[in-house]
């Protein structure tokens, strides 16, 4: 198959230069791993395995962004079967956030980057509440959108008072723009850190660079982040920043959080949709020459549930 860029070259268009790829990979030497967002509950996720599973398309990862605190303890032992079941980890928000407290700031017109911090004492004894329920449930992936809950977390891990097999996911909430904040949220426990979806590949470079710490990125976004759509440029930010989670959000879909049964219908016909956009990239990454790995279900590393 003839690329773009040899096409271009011929005709002595050369592109815009291509930061050094990547030498980092995940645990089992892959480069990269699907992640679907906003799996909000047992009926979202059996929506995503069956997609998947007729598509022939493998997710590693999916998270949730309603809460822990808003599934029954039976819908989360639910999820850390099927999780468990299908070799993907089950990643979910810490459920207090100042976003949906008393205060008002962070719903006001500039409040928005305070919307997944921790708001007193009060909130970060419910977060600390939130995590140990959903792990007696078996859930050992959890996203972190507050740096202060982030250190305590990972230093009750090193403690043994949460299994080591905990993945903490930094939260796009609190995504880093530059490397010293990236390699920051790394020594302060993330095991993976999301970054905004609209950064350059110069601007990966710069954070691969500073921390082996892997990275998730939406090659998708969903509108309150931007609306990027890129994962036709999958290849080329893989190979930059491996290892990668290449994420799939959902421009122009309806908003869903806090999710519940009356929005189930839309979650479930968006995560399918997202599998659909996950083979769509995957197809792009195969004809783009450049030789990268997916990670195959149960990998080591990821938060598989354990039930």
């Amino acid at each position: 198959m003839v690329i773009g860029k040899e096409v271009l070259a011929i005709r002595g268009v050369e592109s815009e230069p291509v930061p050094r790829f990547s030498e980092v990979r995940f645990e089992d030497g892959a480069h990269f791993r699907i992640e679907l967002p906003s799996v909000e509950g047992p009926d979202v996720l059996r929506a995503v395995v069956e997609a998947a599973d007729a598509a022939g398309v493998v997710i590693n990862r999916v998270s949730q962004g309603s809460g822990a605190m808003l599934l029954s303890k039976s819908e989360l032992a639910e999820m850390a079967r099927m999780g468990a079941d299908a070799g993907l980890e089950v990643s979910l928000f810490v459920g207090p956030r100042e976003e949906w407290d008393i205060g008002a700031v962070a719903r006001s017109h500039d409040g928005p980057t305070l919307a997944g911090r921790l708001r007193g004492v009060r909130q970060l004894r419910y977060a600390i509440d939130d995590v140990m329920r959903a792990l007696e449930c078996g859930i050992r992936g959890f996203l972190v959108a507050d740096s202060g809950l982030l250190e305590l977390l990972r230093s009750m891990q090193v403690a043994g008072e949460i299994p080591e097999s905990v993945v903490w996911k930094v939260s796009a909430v609190l995504a880093p723009s530059n490397p010293l904040t990236f390699a920051q949220l790394a020594r302060l426990g993330g095991c993976t850190i999301n970054v905004p979806a609209d950064v350059t590949l110069g601007q990966l470079f710069e954070m691969r660079s500073v921390s082996p710490i892997p990275i998730d990125l939406y090659v998708e976004a969903p509108d309150a982040m931007g609306g990027v759509v890129r994962g036709h440029e999958a290849a080329d930010l893989i190979a930059v920043a491996a290892p990668m989670y290449v994420k799939f959000g959902l421009r122009n879909s309806v908003p869903l959080y806090p999710s519940g049964l009356h929005l189930l219908d839309e979650a479930m016909m968006i995560a399918r949709e997202k599998v659909h956009r996950a083979g769509l990239a995957l197809e792009w990454i195969e004809d783009s020459g450049i030789e990268l790995i997916q990670s195959k279900p149960g990998a080591k590393g990821l938060g598989v549930p354990e039930p």
